[in-house]
């Protein structure tokens, strides 16, 4: 499914920007979900919370991230439990990029489209959604807190043009000008 899923994408792509060599195209290499969990040093069990949460959301054991040295002003001490991380490549990522653009984003209270400015230099993609209850797989009785989870995509373009038409092509919505 996934590998005539990427052909019909990689078809589209190459009329538009008039390529015949597949490899030139952009690609979607990586998605990167973060899932901060800043009252982690209190509690285990917000912890251990948090974490079946991002597990169910990706479907991928998330990965937790600590602090890498101390900061009085952030009352933080060197490792700290701050966040969650999980990684997604392959049919997981694809899995993940169709939920999120057609499930996740539409429920979104007032949504009108992502803005196109939240590519940085390379053509990657960030955006945090405040509020994990979007997500369908998240049980709305057991949650103890809301969260935000913040999705970056990192994908191998030579210009923010062409990371726009590939994620375009793959049905994001970007807000209407």
């Amino acid at each position: 499914m996934m590998s005539t899923y990427i052909k019909e994408i990689n078809q589209q792509l190459a009329k538009a920007l008039g390529s015949k060599n597949p490899n030139s195209l952009p690609k979607l290499k990586k998605v990167v979900i973060n899932y901060r969990v800043s009252e982690g040093r209190d509690s285990k069990e917000l912890l251990a919370a948090a974490e079946k949460e991002l597990m169910a959301i990706t479907g991928q054991k998330p990965r937790l991230a600590t602090s890498k040295k101390s900061i009085a002003a952030f009352k933080l001490r060197e490792g700290e439990p701050l966040a969650y991380k999980v990684t997604l490549r392959g049919t997981r990522m694809y899995d993940f990029i169709y939920k999120l653009f057609n499930i996740v984003l539409p429920r979104l209270r007032d949504f009108k489209g992502l803005p196109e400015s939240s590519f940085d230099q390379e053509g990657n993609y960030s955006l945090t959604i405040h509020d994990q209850t979007y997500f369908s797989e998240i049980d709305l009785d057991v949650i103890n807190k809301i969260r935000s989870v913040q999705v970056t995509m990192t994908i191998s373009a030579s210009s923010i043009e062409e990371s726009k038409m590939l994620l375009s092509t793959l049905g994001f919505p970007f807000e209407k000008k």
